[in-house]
């Protein structure tokens, strides 16, 4: 069988909600082994998250929401109180045994159990510890708690997102998908990889500090970059882009459409399937920065010409131009797209209560080294007793003694 590219990685993950389980779970879709430790009872928050909740085999409801489905693929789980002086020396085993620590307490709560990068470093000097926090590990808000929508909303995300002051639903607007909670969990999987290098380069791990903040604020890209060089704050254009133009949705007899012709190659043939060769010859339109200048003029002609026809007409115009375009689709249609189809992004897992359930598919595809099937997203507590015997040595005794004590 095909290794995988972090095949003997070992992750300990004492993480909750989403910014830092998609991050483990990146790496275990990667072929690293996760064990996931959560709360006796209680777990990870994300399990609470529904409805919807994922059904067993006769239909009914378990406790595991969708949303904690959705980033825990991949992984090994097992409860621990680290709250107990048990507890805590078990995480501290098990943190001894591992090569990446990924947490996302707060700032200073784990130290309180010896369970800060500074305590675990001693016992296993090549371990790579990720902190990922809403504000960082220090500063003047780093013992405050937050959320995507606080981040979405500090680092300026929201200033630049939705329809522009004055039209019907005006206003700064949040991303509909957590998206710096997704952004950071990228960003952690990424330094966690890079640590990794350089450990196995010189053997010392290192503890790595993320915020939320910081990762949603450098998301925001070439739209600080032009504040930077211009003084300018970027205005909202809704669905349009702060590229070429147009790069927006446009609506047809029937639906909405999205529409990119920023280079002049694809303008000149997006004015011929729509039988308008005039405009690529118009003095306000001739090159990138003209239409971006003259933008408003140039919608204006576009949204009418669009207006005229269904979408579908217009996109097998577009497509034969070979304009770039798409419908706009929800999470139900989008899986009825060819492409999507053929690219298998929709996979599936073998629950051990709910027989088979779809997943979305790790979309990295890697020659040498491909992602394997995917292992379903653990029970509450559902490797205990295979990681606590056959990785720390536990007996079936001492294990029944924890859990009777509530230790796990």
């Amino acid at each position: 069988m095909t290794s995988q590219a972090l095949e003997g990685v070992r992750v300990l993950d004492l993480s909750r909600i989403l910014a830092a389980p998609f991050a483990s779970q990146l790496l275990g879709d990667l072929g690293a082994e996760v064990i996931k430790v959560e709360r006796p009872g209680v777990g990870d928050d994300a399990r609470q998250y529904g409805p919807p909740f994922l059904s067993d085999a006769d239909g009914n409801a378990t406790r595991d929401a969708g949303f904690y489905l959705s980033c825990n693929r991949n992984k090994r789980g097992i409860t621990v109180d680290h709250s107990t002086p048990e507890g805590a020396a078990i995480v501290r085993e098990l943190a001894a045994k591992s090569d990446v620590l990924i947490e996302n307490f707060r700032t200073g709560v784990l130290a309180k159990y010896g369970l800060d990068y500074g305590s675990l470093k001693a016992a296993n000097p090549g371990l790579v510890y990720c902190s990922v926090t809403g504000y960082g590990q220090d500063g003047p808000y780093a013992t405050r708690p937050g959320y995507d929508g606080v981040f979405q909303a500090m680092c300026g995300m929201m200033s630049v997102s939705g329809l522009p002051d004055g039209q019907p639903g005006g206003g700064p607007m949040k991303v509909g998908v957590s998206m710096v909670d997704i952004l950071t969990g990228l960003y952690a999987a990424n330094a966690i990889q890079a640590a990794l290098r350089y450990r196995d380069r010189t053997g010392e791990g290192q503890h790595i500090d993320l915020a939320l903040l910081d990762c949603g604020l450098a998301s925001l890209s070439h739209f600080v970059q032009n504040y930077l060089i211009s003084g300018k704050v970027a205005e909202r254009r809704g669905n349009g882009g702060y590229g070429g133009i147009p790069s927006q949705t446009f609506r047809c007899a029937d639906r909405d459409i999205f529409v990119v012709a920023s280079t002049n190659r694809q303008f000149a043939a997006l004015g011929d399937a729509l039988g308008r060769a005039d405009l690529a010859g118009d003095p306000r339109f001739g090159d990138v920065s003209r239409r971006i200048e003259n933008r408003d003029a140039l919608l204006a002609i576009l949204d009418a010409e669009f207006a005229r026809r269904p979408a579908a007409e217009w996109l097998a115009l577009l497509e034969t131009a070979d304009v770039p375009a798409s419908p706009v689709n929800d999470v139900r249609t989008v899986f009825d797209n060819p492409q999507i189809r053929h690219r298998g992004m929709l996979d599936a897992v073998n629950h051990v209560v709910a027989g088979e359930v779809p997943v979305l598919r790790n979309p990295i595809r890697l020659s040498e080294t491909p992602i394997g099937p995917s292992r379903a997203p653990p029970l509450l507590g559902q490797d205990n007793d295979a990681v606590l015997h056959d990785l720390l040595g536990r007996s079936v005794e001492d294990i029944e003694d924890l859990r009777h004590r509530g230790i796990i």
